[in-house]
């Protein structure tokens, strides 16, 4: 008989959990769940902790709102970094993104989305204000606006640009080497490093 019809209420719900995550149908979930279902004890228990470790472990850094293991994150804390200039991106994934690409040595800030009217989602439900008081000191001179080319990015981007520039920061947007409607996180490290270093001024 085989197993994943069987009508067994703890493999339903693994079933269950495993096809809310992003990207994850019902036939990939179903993989994953004959891998389970044949993989030892211990390689489950290792995966079981490490989805908890990360749970308990990984927290927003309260500084640019990426994902940290101390108090703040890595980038934050590490001086040798550009501090007159920030990065600010839709996700925490697009630090990631952009880190690979080598090319940018400066702050981030993690906006946690973008606008979106349509999902009833406003600045104030974004990390906009963190951001302006990032802005208060004087000490950035320039803002990057990292979000995706697609509507709700440039929404985003157009709003920040205009709330941003009056406080005399410049601000630049990545260059149009990236696909419109693409997305940071999909980018190759090559396109998107040098849509950071033919950024523009907007």
């Amino acid at each position: 008989m085989d197993p994943i019809t069987n009508d067994g209420h703890a493999l339903e719900r693994l079933l269950d959990e495993l096809g809310r995550l992003p990207g994850i149908g019902p036939k990939s979930a179903q993989r994953i769940a004959y891998f389970l279902l044949s993989a030892d004890d211990e390689q489950s228990r290792r995966l079981a902790q490490a989805v908890l470790d990360v749970k308990r472990q990984v927290h927003f850094c309260p500084i640019c709102f990426s994902y940290a293991t101390r108090d703040t994150c890595d980038i934050c804390s590490d001086e040798r970094r550009d501090r007159t200039t920030i990065c600010v991106v839709s996700e925490p994934r697009d630090v990631s993104a952009i880190e690979r690409t080598g090319t940018y040595h400066g702050l981030y800030h993690v906006l946690g989305g973008v606008i979106s009217p349509m999902d009833k989602i406003g600045p104030e439900q974004l990390h906009v204000r963190e951001l302006l008081a990032r802005l208060a000191d004087g000490e950035v001179r320039e803002v990057i606006l990292a979000t995706n080319p697609d509507v709700e990015g440039e929404t985003t981007a157009t709003y920040l640009s205009r709330t941003i520039k009056p406080l005399g920061v410049a601000v630049s947007r990545l260059a149009s080497g990236l696909p419109v409607g693409g997305e940071l996180e999909y980018a190759d490290e090559v396109t998107l490093g040098r849509a950071i270093e033919a950024r523009r001024e907007v």
